[in-house]
């Protein structure tokens, strides 16, 4: 990482940011985890559980999204990621990866 920083201060001030902003300048940490706390809420109104979690040590690379909704109800794992994917494509399409925990919640 060390080396990678150092060579890319050579490139600009441009590239040095987007170390900062998260890849390609998009929200890093804190502001991306509320934009998609709120983007899932939206979503999942009746959702009893709603956590994002930036991961990656606040850059924006890797996060955790842990959802508790009874929209879930009746869908397998695997179309259950999808919807969050699918709600969350614009935020993620820069990341380098995600954590994706569902489940409806217990009577």
């Amino acid at each position: 990482m060390f080396q990678h920083v150092f060579r890319s201060s050579f490139r600009g001030i441009s590239l040095l940011s987007r170390l900062w902003n998260g890849p390609n300048g998009v929200l890093a940490g804190k502001q991306a985890e509320q934009k998609m706390i709120s983007i899932l809420r939206n979503r999942f109104p009746q959702a009893q559980l709603i956590e994002v979690t930036d991961v990656s040590g606040g850059c924006g690379a890797m996060f955790d999204i842990n959802v508790i909704a009874p929209e879930f109800k009746g869908l397998n794992t695997v179309k259950q990621h999808r919807i969050i994917n699918e709600v969350l494509k614009e935020e993620i399409k820069d990341m380098h990866g995600l954590r994706i925990h569902t489940s409806i919640p217990q009577s």
